[in-house]
Parts: C-alpha cells; structure tokens; sequence
C-alpha cells in the first residue's frame, strides 16, 4: 500500500500534467496570461527567477507588465490584466471588499527604508522614526525623491506626510516627482544626492552602482507586503500563475533568491502565514 506522501506526490504530478496538457491544447493567445505587478518585483530579478519555473511546468506563457501598484491595479480593472502581484495593503484590501478582485492572497514581504547622500544634510542617519526621517528632511528642505505614480512605494510616503500632519509639498525645489519606476528613481535620487524611500531588494540589487547609503529602517511602517490577487472570472492561466506564487516550489524559491549573490534573504515567503495585512 502506497503511503500518503506517494500518494500525495502521484497527484501533484498529475495535476501538473493536466495543467500542461490542458494549456497546451489553447490558442496562443488563450495560453498568454498578463501579470501586472510593481516594479520592485522586476527591478530586483525576482521574477526572472520564478516565471521561467512555471512556464515550464504549466505550458501558459506570462506577459509581465511592471508599473507601480496603482497603475498595476488600474490595468486589471480595466481588462488589461488578468492578476496582479502589488504591495498597498489598504488599497487591496478596499476593491476585494468591493468586488472589483478575489483570492487575495499572502505571498512574501521585504521592507522599505530611507536612503540618502553620504553627507546626509537632514541629519537622519541611524535612526528607527520614518515619520521623523520624513519631517527632519522636509525642515532641512534637503532634496527628496519622490516616487510620484501611486507606487505602493509612493503611497507609503503619502502615508508617511498624513502621519506627519501635512501634505506633500508641490512639485519643484527640494521636492522632486520622479514618476517612474524604483531603479529609475534611485538612479534620479543618486543624480541629485537627494534622499528617497526604497524597497530594500531593489536597492541591494542597485547599491553597487550608486553612491547612496542606508540612513532610516526598522520602523514597523516599513513593513512592505506583498499579495496576489485576480480579477474575478479570471482564466485558467491567471488562476495557476496565482497559485503558483503561494505553492511550496515557488515559495522555496523566493526564500532563496538573493542569497547567493548578497548572502541575505531579499524576500521573506509568508505563504500559508496569518495574514493581518
């Protein structure tokens, strides 16, 4: 009698022969899935790493477009796109209660932290406070970075500007709106010797060719989570992609990535964890 982890093992193999199979049959167009997710998950190599994976397994091919976390969502909404894989908890977690996605799920998370000149006019360097980093630099009006495309980088800064008890201040100055994505906006950052807020895999990722440094992290507000979610009525495809991201393979994968090159983990899985995000 076959013991239950063999049985377990013939029915993943099958299910995964069915997946190939039944992909395989569609039209081109019908095998294609487009992803929209942030920048960060590009900008770090993550998904080079993950979707050759399960496109060799599923036969679906994934067209991966990589905007901020607004923009991501926005596509999706629209038909463009069929999953995404964002970071804006809040804003996630409202259009899952209005319907417009499903099977919101938890997938990994890294954190963000403030990055500057060496010479650090604001004087934030060694500090925990991301509300204070933020004031100390608006006081000093040293030049800052801004995201500026409702990134979910970009919307924990706004967050960061309600906590302090103030808006943003207008474009132009000390305050600068890039409007692009996280790589380009450390290469503007660098250009300026101004501060920003980074996801930490895109900036270990890019730090060899920057001269900016590490000043703010450990705040809590830091946190940066990661879920999958689809539109509702989603294909089959987008269905599988979804599933794959909190699949034990996939998830192995993502708590190996980076390691290698950096000795450190990039991304924490957190597939399966409680999800208070």
């Amino acid at each position: 009698m076959r013991d239950r982890g063999t049985n377990a093992g013939v029915q993943q193999l099958a299910l995964a022969l069915s997946l190939f199979l039944s992909a395989f049959c569609l039209p081109q167009q019908q095998r294609d899935v487009v992803l929209a997710t942030t920048t960060s998950t590009r900008d770090a190599g993550l998904l080079d790493s993950l979707l050759p994976v399960f496109e060799a397994k599923s036969a679906y091919k994934v067209k991966v477009v990589a905007v901020g976390t607004g923009q991501a969502i926005a596509m999706a909404r629209r038909g463009d796109a069929e999953i995404v894989l964002v970071h804006a908890p809040e804003l996630e977690r409202a259009l899952v209660d209005s319907g417009f996605f499903v099977r919101r799920r938890l997938v990994m998370h890294d954190d963000f932290l403030f990055v500057g000149p060496e010479s650090d006019p604001a004087r934030i360097r060694g500090g925990r406070d991301a509300v204070a980093a933020l004031a100390a630099t608006a006081a000093a009006r040293a030049p800052f970075v801004s995201r500026g495309d409702r990134s979910g980088t970009h919307l924990l800064e706004l967050k960061l500007w309600r906590l302090l008890g103030q808006a943003p201040p207008p474009p132009g100055g000390w305050y600068i709106e890039a409007g692009q994505g996280m790589a380009a906006t450390l290469q503007m950052a660098d250009e300026k010797r101004a501060y920003t807020i980074t996801d930490r895999p895109t900036f270990l990722v890019w730090q060899s060719k920057l001269q900016l440094v590490p000043l703010v992290e450990g705040d809590t507000l830091l946190y940066n989570v990661y879920h999958v979610m689809e539109v509702p009525h989603a294909g089959a495809g987008a269905r599988a992609l979804a599933d794959f991201f909190v699949a034990p393979e996939a998830q192995e994968l993502i708590g190996k990535f980076g390691t290698a090159r950096f000795g450190k983990q990039l991304f924490a899985p957190d597939a399966g964890k409680p999800d208070r995000w």
